[in-house]
């Protein structure tokens, strides 16, 4: 298997890489399509956080690195603000590094 890495990738009405208007429903027709190519560029989508009314969107996936992650956007036509790699920081990550 290949080694994965964790990315978040983020969306803001603001910046114009969040849809003016998006209702619950609309995300999830949309979301479906984002899942089949993610699978097809080998990422694995964990987590999305939506502001309906604020319009920001944060996307946690796992990927082998953050060029998979631009192509599903870029194959959906999905503009992003960034694409950031990030490791998991909760007491017991932090815990157990602490027991090595």
């Amino acid at each position: 298997m290949q080694a994965m890495r964790f990315y978040i990738d983020t969306h803001d009405r603001a910046r114009q890489t969040f849809p003016e208007k998006l209702s619950p429903e609309d995300f999830a027709g949309f979301y479906s399509q984002y899942e089949a190519v993610c699978r097809e560029e080998g990422v694995v989508p964990l987590r999305t956080h939506v502001g309906f009314e604020t319009g920001r969107a944060f996307c946690f996936n796992m990927a082998p690195d953050a060029e998979a992650v631009r192509r599903v956007h870029d194959r959906l036509g999905l503009p992003f603000d960034s694409i950031t790699e990030v490791t998991t920081a909760t007491p017991g990550d932090m815990f157990f590094k602490r027991a090595d």
